[in-house]
């Protein structure tokens, strides 16, 4: 049975990106893996200095998760920094990690050409990223174009351990639906969380609608045609209407009479009804905190299990036992 690994950050609301590059996937993938989920909340100190953002954030990305359908009697589900062995596991990786590799990510240049503060914990990501994946000796990680690189990075990192030291680490795979890539956000742009252009899964309709009604399109009249494959309400319809409406709507970009008001309607009704049912479960979680934070706690004792095997191996290996 393969080993399928990802995690999400709690450093704001979960949006429909993570929802279909990562959420969607993992769930589905319950029943014929062994499934591991985590909330990564040391990924977040790159971006979140705030104690009790970061702290309630954890919490709700917990409910968000189980709310969504995911069972942690079926998985692995944790939170990052109650499995201590991989901040070692970092460490020890870091001496294989060559400098160039960190040099070359993107991701460090987006954030910070976005205004992230340049610190360590920045740059390294790639390396703590690569620790959750080699610690549990992960064979899948479903993850988005913008994250392959990372992916890339965590299997070089084990190339270069498994040369220096011996056979220690599985090389993982990356997981990528093709048709949920990237979404995209109000702008057009990836959705992201550090762009501040997100459709977040549970808001209120309120702010919902004010959300989608923020898309943005194009000036073309609503009586000409239009490409829909170059247009991001289209790419946004996609994933949630049923096949006979996309067909309907394609057909309004195609050959004119796609009105990007009523398009955006239909968005907003669809998110709203897409998610109504876990947006209620997600209440009743939040209102029993005590009972999440046992499922966590659990969930980090069967991943602490199989990390002090990783770990202890990775520790023989690289002369750390005497």
């Amino acid at each position: 049975m393969k080993r399928i690994l990802s995690g999400i950050q709690p450093s704001g609301q979960l949006h429909i990106g993570n929802y279909f590059g990562m959420m969607k996937t993992m769930i589905a993938n319950m029943e014929q893996s062994d499934l591991y989920v985590f909330i990564v909340d040391l990924h977040a100190l790159t971006s979140v200095h705030d104690r009790k953002k970061l702290a309630s954030g954890t919490l709700e990305a917990a409910a968000d998760f189980l709310a969504l359908g995911l069972d942690p009697d079926k998985c692995t589900f944790w939170v990052q920094s109650d499995v201590p062995e991989v901040c070692e596991l970092a460490w020890v990786l870091s001496n294989v990690t060559s400098m160039g590799l960190l040099e070359r990510c993107h991701s460090y240049k987006d954030k910070t050409a976005k205004g992230i503060a340049a610190s360590h914990g920045l740059f390294a990501y790639p390396v703590l990223m690569a620790a959750d994946i080699l610690l549990y000796q992960a064979d899948m990680v479903p993850v988005g174009k913008d994250q392959k690189q990372h992916l890339e990075v965590a299997r070089d990192i084990a190339v270069s351990f498994n040369n220096t030291f011996g056979e220690t680490f599985t090389l993982p795979e990356a997981m990528i639906g093709e048709s949920t890539a990237i979404v995209p956000g109000l702008d057009g742009q990836k959705m992201s969380k550090s762009y501040g252009n997100t459709i977040p899964i549970f808001l209120e309709d309120k702010e919902l609608r004010k959300r989608v009604m923020a898309v943005q399109t194009d000036s073309t009249p609503v009586e000409e045609p239009k490409d829909p494959d170059k247009c991001n309400l289209y790419a946004l319809l996609k994933l949630f209407a049923p096949p006979e409406k996309l067909a309907e709507v394609r057909n309004l970009y195609l050959n004119g009479g796609a009105a990007y008001g009523y398009l955006k309607q239909d968005l907003f009704e669809l998110i709203r009804d897409y998610y109504a049912e876990a947006r209620a479960k997600r209440k009743e979680l939040l209102a029993n905190q005590g009972w999440l934070r046992q499922v966590l706690k659990q969930g980090a004792e069967k991943a602490r299990a199989k990390a002090a095997v990783t770990l202890d191996l990775a520790r023989e290996r690289a002369g750390l036992k005497y």
